[in-house]
């Protein structure tokens, strides 16, 4: 569903706007959210694109984020799948991000819903006449009953570059959540006991995950996030930061994040990670 502004162009809306109310229930909305174009709404899955957080000269995490797409008439042809609904969304470059950035583009999200399952699909192709070099992560927001409870699967023993100490490099060795980015499996899966659910996240073609949470003192100084917000909220990125990936002239880049909910299921009193990870039931 659309929520258009009063002064979009026909055909124009916001990338993260076009879920539909079934699957809205898995993200989180902060309660001091800005609604207004050209700023980025807290919450939903913001696209980070063409700069990941500040790994380069271009404003926190991009441009994508906070400009208004439209939707392709002529998608590029993707499989079809039975009992799935679409939308394509296309992001061009502008004469004004040329001046920032001078690069042109074409940035494709393809998003799909069927029965408990929603699937992003981001493709990039270089419509310039030099090849260009860029970051990507889809900022997933999600809503979890208690940040300090949950439980990640996927990241254990993986090095990390906590943003708070200088990107330095550690190995993830407990459950603290911190701001991270790893190269990381296919599959990670965020367990929340309180909700009886697990989200699992899905991703190829994106290697890297970031896992934020600002906390206490770093909300109350973030103005679109309410002081409490932090407590039940979690980002899990898809993402592909660590490694730029550089496409030549009329080249396409493509990535896909599955997000699914699994039931949580227990053996003998222990958590069946089988199952979640692999989203048996």
């Amino acid at each position: 569903m659309n929520y258009p502004f009063p002064d979009m162009q026909q055909g124009q809306t916001l990338v993260f706007w076009s879920l539909p109310i079934a699957v809205l229930h898995v993200f989180h909305y902060s309660n001091k959210a800005v609604w207004k174009p050209p700023q980025p709404v807290r919450g939903g899955i913001p696209i980070c694109f063409p700069q990941f957080a500040n790994f380069g000269t271009l404003e926190q995490h991009g441009f994508a984020r906070n400009r208004l797409w439209t939707l392709d008439e002529d998608p590029s042809p993707l499989p079809a799948v039975n009992s799935q609904s679409n939308a394509d969304l296309l992001l061009k470059s502008t004469e004004e991000d040329l001046k920032t950035w001078p690069f042109r583009f074409e940035l494709r999200i393809r998003i799909t819903v069927s029965a408990g399952k929603l699937t992003l699909i981001p493709r990039v192709r270089n419509v310039d006449n030099k090849a260009f070099t860029f970051t990507l992560a889809l900022r997933n927001y999600f809503s979890v009953s208690d940040v300090s409870e949950v439980r990640i699967e996927g990241l254990e023993t993986l090095d990390y570059l906590d943003n708070t100490l200088k990107r330095e490099r550690y190995t993830e060795q407990s459950r603290c959540i911190n701001f991270l980015m790893a190269s990381t499996p296919t599959k990670i899966a965020i367990i929340d006991h309180e909700r009886k659910r697990t989200i699992v996240l899905r991703k190829e073609g994106m290697v890297d995950a970031v896992l934020w949470n600002p906390w206490d003192k770093k909300a109350k100084a973030i103005p679109d996030l309410g002081d409490e917000d932090y407590n039940t909220m979690l980002c899990l990125d898809a993402a592909a930061v660590e490694n730029p990936i550089n496409i030549k002239p009329c080249e396409e880049w493509r990535g896909r994040q599955e997000l699914s909910i699994v039931s949580l299921s227990y053996f003998s009193g222990q958590l069946d990670l089988h199952k979640v990870i692999n989203g048996l039931r």
